[in-house]
């Protein structure tokens, strides 16, 4: 199975905005970071608003921002939305099967039940499962991961409760 590139920069959108909900991100703020183009990020933005995941806001100081929580946005859901054909092989759609074998293969049945086990993979896993922990471009953690990070904490034991460290050789040297 192979995802199209309009999932794929669909996907980055989102991942994008999820780490970055602090503020509003631009179309040439995803452009150039991601290296793709305008005009087809302004489509993939477009249908991202028109499916209710991110909001828009027009003019100068506009941007886009998700308008769900990343928690709330199944990743299944997405790729469901942005791709146009899972059919793994020609029996898959009625209309046009021309295939000879049909009556008696098998093969149909197995890719049925590794197309639902890709999509329950991916409906077991949202926005904030990809984003949780990494850090915005400011290098602060995404919004809603500190709730999944754990944070380190310094212990410091008494003295006599320090491992004693070995002393320098002087065959080595020192």
């Amino acid at each position: 199975m192979r995802l199209s590139q309009y999932t794929d920069y669909t996907l980055r959108v989102l991942m994008y905005c999820a780490r970055h909900r602090q503020r509003l991100v631009t179309i040439s703020e995803l452009a150039d970071r991601h290296g793709l183009s305008k005009g087809h990020l302004m489509k993939v933005v477009n249908d991202l608003a028109r499916q209710g995941l991110l909001e828009t806001t027009r003019g100068r100081g506009g941007g886009l921002r998700l308008s769900q929580e990343p928690d709330r946005i199944r990743i299944g859901d997405v790729v469901r939305a942005s791709e146009t054909d899972f059919r793994l092989v020609e029996c898959f759609d009625d209309s046009t099967n021309a295939c000879t074998l049909t009556a008696d293969c098998r093969l149909k049945h197995l890719f049925d039940t590794a197309l639902q086990g890709y999509f329950k993979a991916l409906d077991g896993a949202t926005l904030a499962d990809l984003t949780a922990g990494l850090p915005a471009a400011d290098g602060l953690p995404a919004a809603g991961a500190a709730a999944r990070v754990r944070r380190a904490v310094a212990i410091t034991l008494p003295v006599a409760a320090r491992p004693l460290r070995p002393a320098k050789s002087a065959a080595r040297g020192r």
